[in-house]
């Protein structure tokens, strides 16, 4: 084999690995099932069934508003009670189409659910205009948390504010999510402040990580933004007697490409503890 039908070879694997990456980072998101039992909801009443979506970069061409619309149906197909959503709203490449933020996050006004939607900044959030993001979805009717707690049901969200950019006030809100009753869920962008997480509160959910983005067999993610590198990168983790939900997300940060780590949203039943 010549050299340069060596190179032609290459450049072609590299073409094809590259729009596989393209057509896996604009394909349907999977959609994850999990069940949690927790401590604190109230007995008799039924399961809260939760839908968390995180990192949804709204930008072209991989993610324009056309295709959140499409994910919002098929939310809203699963009929959640509650709808989570764990920030980075807005996208951050040079390249390709940037959407004003109302037409970034006007596609979410279509979620439905009876405990509403509930929502917590990212780290690109901030880094655009986090003024401006939380404005424009709370004129949509989605709550924003900033270290705060809110009753949902059976359910207590505590919304810890974007750790990544160090707005997280952690004590701050533990304290206003035992202020209320009910089981407690914490919310937040990034998944690093689990390590801290107190045993009283048994459930954290958050995105940021992309579960990798790209995954490079044999090698792993090439990055996954995270102080503890893999321990919190992905899925569900359970330790301590505490769980952690972290999703893949929805769209794709600096390229628009996913390897081995394909989109996804979790649908998450919560429900009391049974049989202990």
């Amino acid at each position: 084999m010549t050299f340069k039908r060596f190179l032609l070879i290459l450049a072609a694997l590299l073409l094809m690995l590259l729009g596989w990456g393209y057509w896996t980072a604009v394909s349907d998101p999977v959609v994850r099932e999990a069940r949690v039992d927790l401590p604190g909801y109230p007995s008799g009443q039924a399961p809260v069934r939760v839908a968390l979506l995180s990192d949804f970069h709204v930008q072209g061409p991989d993610m324009p508003p056309e295709r959140l619309a499409r994910i919002v149906a098929q939310v809203n197909a699963q009929r959640p009670d509650l709808v989570l959503l764990a920030g980075d709203f807005v996208g951050d490449r040079t390249l390709g189409s940037q959407y004003p933020t109302a037409d970034t996050v006007a596609p979410l006004a279509g979620l439905r659910s009876r405990l509403g939607t509930i929502a917590v900044l990212g780290n690109h959030d901030y880094w655009r205009n986090g003024g401006e993001v939380r404005a424009a979805l709370t004129r949509i009717g989605v709550r924003v948390l900033a270290n705060q707690a809110v009753q949902a049901g059976p359910l207590v969200i505590g919304g810890l504010d974007d750790p990544r950019t160090g707005h997280n006030r952690d004590r701050e809100t533990f304290a206003a999510m035992r202020a209320l009753p009910g089981a407690r869920v914490l919310l937040s962008h990034g998944p690093d402040p689990f390590a801290t997480v107190p045993p009283d509160i048994g459930l954290m959910l958050a995105g940021h990580t992309h579960c990798g983005q790209i995954r490079i067999p044999l090698y792993g993610a090439l990055t996954n933004d995270s102080t503890y590198g893999d321990r919190y990168a992905c899925g569900f983790i359970e330790e301590n007697g505490r769980k952690l939900i972290v999703t893949a997300g929805l769209g794709a940060s600096i390229l628009p490409l996913r390897l081995g780590a394909a989109p996804d949203f979790w649908m998450v039943t919560i429900g009391p503890r049974t049989g202990r």
